[in-house]
């Protein structure tokens, strides 16, 4: 997708000079996706394939109901649609001389009608690639938006042979850039790439440490010019990708250089992994409580670990260590600020008119009155940044740790396609306390405190020594 988007902000200057404004949406009553865009119901229905009625359906959808869908010019929508149509055509050899995109004026319901018809004369003459030039063009459509809370889910695949609740599947290591740093907001990835942690599976079979600096991916390097490449989403495939990854290693300590190659498969986690919030007394009196993610249940299970924690002592601070937290509940994250401050906003969600609903704390929650601070990291997205710039607009708390992810565009609202797959993306955009927008910008911490690869290999921890540190003063 990386590809597409790139071809498709080359294109939105001379779409925008070559033609007119684009005309107000048609509305929903009258639109294909005004009986099938709606709010799931329960499980859905087995999938049936995706056709050209279906990217139809998605299109008006988008348009009626994502967060700027009334004032984006929808051209730019079908002309990622058409080049992802003509680039699977030339993967697969079967290019034909009808696959040339119509002219667009803005009126979306005609431009629509002008895709559709020469999509249809395309897929015509090549009828045994019809239903995977539906899936990709679809696909495309929806990268276009560049959204990272925008998602078209389909093709769900099942579970790996062997498999059992809890387990891992891939390489079993964490590097110190992930996949959708690569995909989606490469200024957050910095050079050296090297191994975080290792949880099982081939990596630990192969000798794998901490800090372990990986020099080439399946021969690709990396990083180049200190920006990343596409080689390092190998590092992380999801079932059914199988094919081995070869890496280069370095190991800082003895000067060793080799190579492993690492097969994908399953692997049995650390049960410690598995448990969304965890908590330990790092220092006496000071409380650390890990959490992994804001599941439904997350801030409640952080004030009994707290509570847990200050039975038969007094405690003086608490480390929060959202570090890897990729989100989850909304409501989860206000009800953890809520225990640190009151009467206070969290954040606002706007329409693309501005019109805004504030997120207030929830005062019915206990205050902890406890000093906080908070370890963040690359990793921290979604409802991670929605609490982590609570905590840095209010001033509740020292950031610790690195600039969060910058995926914050807006809570992800689903609807449902009549093929019984499901879109999914922002009907409002979220702006922090401050009404300032951190979606791809990020939390900055208040002290900067990066893992070097030496840290990963001694064991060290430089964030948590400085939250201590802070706390105890």
């Amino acid at each position: 997708m990386t590809v597409i988007r790139a071809a498709t902000a080359g294109l939105a200057l001379l779409l925008a000079a070559a033609c007119t404004a684009p005309t107000a949406p048609r509305s929903e009553t009258s639109s294909a996706a005004g009986t099938v865009c709606a709010r799931p119901q329960g499980r859905l229905p087995a999938q049936t394939p995706t056709t050209i009625d279906i990217v139809e359906q998605a299109y008006f959808c988008i348009l009626g109901n994502y967060y700027s869908g009334a004032t984006m010019d929808a051209r730019l929508l079908l002309t990622a649609g058409f080049i992802a149509l003509t680039r699977e055509l030339n993967l697969n050899g079967r290019d034909v001389s009808e696959a040339t995109m119509p002219a667009l004026t803005g009126d979306r319901e005609a431009d629509w009608t002008a895709f559709e018809a020469v999509y249809r004369k395309v897929t015509d003459q090549v009828p045994d690639l019809r239903d995977k030039l539906a899936v990709v063009t679809l696909e495309a459509i929806v990268a276009s938006l560049d959204d990272n809370h925008a998602r078209w889910v389909h093709d769900v695949g099942g579970q790996p042979p062997g498999y059992h609740d809890g387990d891992g599947y891939g390489l079993g290591l964490e590097a110190s850039v992930n996949g959708p740093q690569v995909n989606g907001n490469p200024g957050a990835a910095l050079p050296p790439l090297f191994v975080t942690t290792v949880a099982g599976g081939a990596a630990q079979a192969a000798g794998v440490r901490p800090g372990d600096i990986i020099e080439s991916i399946d021969g690709s390097a990396p990083f180049i010019d200190g920006k990343p490449t596409p080689a390092i989403a190998a590092l992380y495939p999801r079932y059914p990708e199988a094919d081995p990854v070869e890496l280069q290693l370095l190991r800082q300590s003895t000067g060793r250089r080799w190579s492993v190659t690492l097969k994908p498969g399953v692997y049995e986690r650390d049960l410690a992994a598995l448990q969304g919030v965890t908590s330990k007394l790092p220092e006496d009196g000071i409380a650390y409580v890990r959490v992994r993610g804001f599941t439904p249940d997350a801030a409640d299970r952080v004030f009994k670990a707290i509570s847990r924690l200050r039975t038969g002592r007094t405690l003086t601070g608490v480390v929060l260590d959202l570090r890897g937290n990729g989100g989850g509940s909304a409501p989860e994250a206000i009800r953890l600020v809520s225990a640190f401050v009151h009467g206070k906003v969290t954040a606002y969600l706007c329409t693309v008119d501005a019109k805004c609903e504030a997120l207030r704390t929830d005062d019915t929650v206990e205050l902890i009155d406890l000093p906080l601070a908070v370890l963040t990291d690359r990793s921290c997205a979604s409802a991670c940044e929605h609490f982590s710039s609570a905590v840095k607009d209010l001033g509740i708390g020292h950031m610790v740790g690195t600039r969060t992810a910058g995926a914050i565009s807006g809570p992800s609202e689903p609807f449902q396609l009549s093929n019984n797959t499901m879109l999914a993306f922002p009907t409002r955009h979220h702006l922090g306390p401050n009404r300032e927008t951190f979606d791809r910008i990020g939390v900055p911490p208040d002290h900067h405190v990066p893992l070097t690869p030496k840290d990963a290999a001694a064991g060290r921890d430089p964030a948590l020594a400085k939250a201590l540190t802070l706390l105890e003063k």
